[in-house]
């Protein structure tokens, strides 16, 4: 635990309110020289957790926010010196270690989860505004691990460009706890590494398939074309969603007899592909223009579902998109951030994404543990203009 960071910890007045989350990131550094210190990190990491909740976008409106709601803040540490400027804030935020950042929020997020099988999606987002053309860095592109029944962010690995997901994605399984569930990813990770590494760490896989396995995809397009040709069983169930004055209909068809599949073999009885035990299919139609439209996917899986759990892991995917990447975009307005120098944008998308959705977390979800029928955006405005709602959020977790 860094000089600092011990210093305000301990000298936290009995009769402050404590907020248990901070005691979780006690092993952070502090990247700056202890003589020069004047605002304690935890200061520093609460007033940011805290201006991000509470409706602000960049660390200018994180420093005003501060200054308006010191009395706030004051009721859970010192805040002798009052509020940093917000190129202290900047600074600090670029310097802190994201990798230890990240190992913090791992610790945090075990404290958080139940035993329970889990649907784990796993996909990539870019941050659009964090590149910069003058020092040709290009925008923080990150990779997240969100468990669909918690609505829960498990973890994250950044990666400079999209293609370098491939080698991103088994980083991020590393880190995490799979056994016994689900993960599911699009057809960037269709690769024999990652199916590998899931089925190391006790979890099944379900992955798109497309045309990064292109033999492969040929011979399960032909079957599911023709399935009492191929001489195989296949079991189908058909789900009605009716969103946005649209009515698509999906139909998902499972074939778990996999022996007649001989694509990518390099000699007769290679594995064709690790753990394989199923293949899959959803066909969707929908109305557009007044035409109907149909589109085929096909999924590679290490685990015997039956059609309607398939169709339930498949749905399940699309929550890292609709839940968590849409509302860090549209709540959180993250592809506006501008922050481009050191680790402040990998930082800075800790703290928005280190969230555990249904029961507690740091910025996203911690807006869902309170109970409420409310919008996440009408919560993040609630918690800017009432501090007593804010302080619930906080405390919530721990």
């Amino acid at each position: 635990m860094s000089a600092a960071l011990s210093t305000s910890l301990s000298t936290t007045p009995a009769a402050t309110s404590k907020i248990a989350l901070l005691d979780h990131f006690a092993r952070l550094d502090d990247p700056r020289q202890n003589a020069k210190v004047v605002f304690p990190l935890p200061e520093i990491m609460l007033l940011v957790l805290a201006a991000t909740i509470a409706g602000c976008d960049d660390l200018v409106e994180v420093c005003e926010w501060g200054r308006e709601r010191l009395d706030f803040l004051r009721r859970y540490l010192l805040y002798r010196d009052d509020i940093p400027s917000h190129d202290t804030l900047t600074d600090v935020v670029n310097a802190l270690d994201p990798e230890l950042f990240k190992s913090c929020f791992k610790d945090w997020v075990a404290c958080l989860r139940d035993d329970d099988p889990e649907i784990i999606a796993v996909d990539g987002k870019t941050s659009r505004r964090t590149h910069d053309k003058a020092k040709d860095r290009k925008p923080l592109h990150l990779v997240s691990a969100w468990a669909s029944r918690q609505r829960l962010v498990l973890g994250q690995q950044a990666t400079e460009e999209k293609s370098n997901e491939i080698t991103a994605i088994p980083l991020l399984l590393e880190r995490l706890h799979l056994k016994g569930a689900i993960v599911t990813i699009d057809a960037m990770g269709c690769q024999t590494a990652i199916a590998d590494k899931i089925i190391e760490k006790g979890g099944d896989y379900c992955l798109a398939l497309k045309g990064n396995r292109p033999a492969l995809q040929d011979e399960v397009e032909r079957l599911f074309a023709d399935p009492k040709e191929a001489g195989v069983i296949t079991q189908t169930v058909v789900t009605t969603d009716k969103d946005h004055g649209r009515l698509e209909i999906r139909s998902h068809t499972v074939c778990h007899d996999i022996d007649w599949l001989m694509s990518d073999r390099r000699y007769p009885g290679e594995i064709k592909f690790p753990g394989l035990a199923m293949i899959g299919m959803v066909e969707s139609s929908f109305e557009r223009n007044g035409a109907i439209e149909t589109a085929r996917r096909y999924y590679l899986c290490s685990k015997k579902l039956p059609a309607k759990t398939f169709a339930e892991v498949v749905r399940a995917h699309w929550g890292v998109e609709n839940r968590l990447h849409w509302t860090l975009d549209v709540i959180f307005d993250e592809d506006q951030c501008r922050l481009r120098t050191g680790y402040g944008p990998e930082n800075m998308s800790i703290v928005r994404h280190a969230c555990p959705g249904s029961r507690s977390g740091v910025a996203l979800n911690m807006l869902q543990a309170p109970k409420s029928k409310t919008s996440l955006k009408v919560r993040r405005k609630k918690a800017g203009w009432n501090a007593d709602y804010l302080g619930d959020i906080l405390r919530s977790a721990g």
